[in-house]
């Protein structure tokens, strides 16, 4: 399949190593101090970041968009951009489940408990030290609650780096992984991406078939749904009754 990459949704991560909400240590913290005592020599985090270096991806003038390319930059420096991206996913599944958020978002809960649970969620998710260290740098700052934003940035800029296509194909069923690879492989050619990477949604209002999202933001849209046949063939009903009509 040439430069294609192919990769399907990756499996859900959940956090069985959070403690139940109702057993969470209630006590009023007493100080909090915002200073972290880790030693994190290359991460850098640069307000209103506008471009990561080396192919030049733009970013947005936003905190998620400064802390993507931080770690963006930790990540080309230490040539281990594809295992911080996967552990980005990781952490972004994680961290979107309401218990996750609800509890790092307590301010009576103290940050020494929450950075206990943020070292359960990376032994149990295989982390790299630095994300590990960026987690830890968020939880420090009070911008933990950015990380799905800060996820989002990340993949624009690892896209960008990388020179890969994002495609989302949506599908009543599942589709095949042979069928898939031929999506990837058509959208290479329509895009002339080095990689292309897959990601699956079900949508059962399509009827059969599937469509294809990709470009900017998924402003492309290949739709070989049924749905939208039906749609064709009803708008083609219409116009022929309005022309029997005259």
């Amino acid at each position: 399949m040439a430069g294609a990459v192919l990769q399907q949704t990756p499996v859900t991560f959940r956090s069985r190593c959070l403690p139940a909400i109702s057993h969470l240590n209630r006590r009023t913290p007493g100080k909090i101090s915002l200073s972290s005592n880790l030693k994190i020599p290359k991460l850098t985090v640069k307000p209103l970041a506008r471009r990561i270096r080396g192919r030049g991806a733009r970013m947005s003038d936003t905190a998620a968009g400064s802390y993507a390319t931080a770690l963006a930059d930790v990540a080309s420096s230490n040539n281990t951009l594809d295992q911080t991206y996967a552990d980005v996913e990781k952490l972004r599944k994680v961290l979107s489940e309401e218990d996750v958020v609800s509890y790092f978002a307590n301010p009576i809960i103290d940050d020494a408990e929450k950075r206990s649970v943020v070292d359960k969620i990376a032994q149990s998710s295989d982390l790299q030290p630095h994300v590990v260290n960026f987690l830890n740098i968020l939880l420090d700052m009070k911008r933990i609650d950015l990380f799905s934003e800060i996820a989002k940035d990340f993949e624009s800029i690892y896209n960008g780096l990388t020179r890969t296509e994002l495609a989302v194909v949506s599908s009543v069923v599942q589709l095949e992984s042979q069928q898939l690879a031929e999506i990837a492989k058509g959208v290479q050619q329509l895009t002339g991406a080095k990689n292309v990477r897959i990601k699956t949604a079900i949508d059962p209002s399509l009827v059969a078939g599937f469509t294809i999202r990709y470009g900017n933001s998924g402003s492309k849209l290949i739709d070989l749904s049924v749905k939208k046949q039906l749609e064709e063939i009803a708008s083609q009903l219409e116009i022929g009754e309005i022309q029997l009509a005259v």
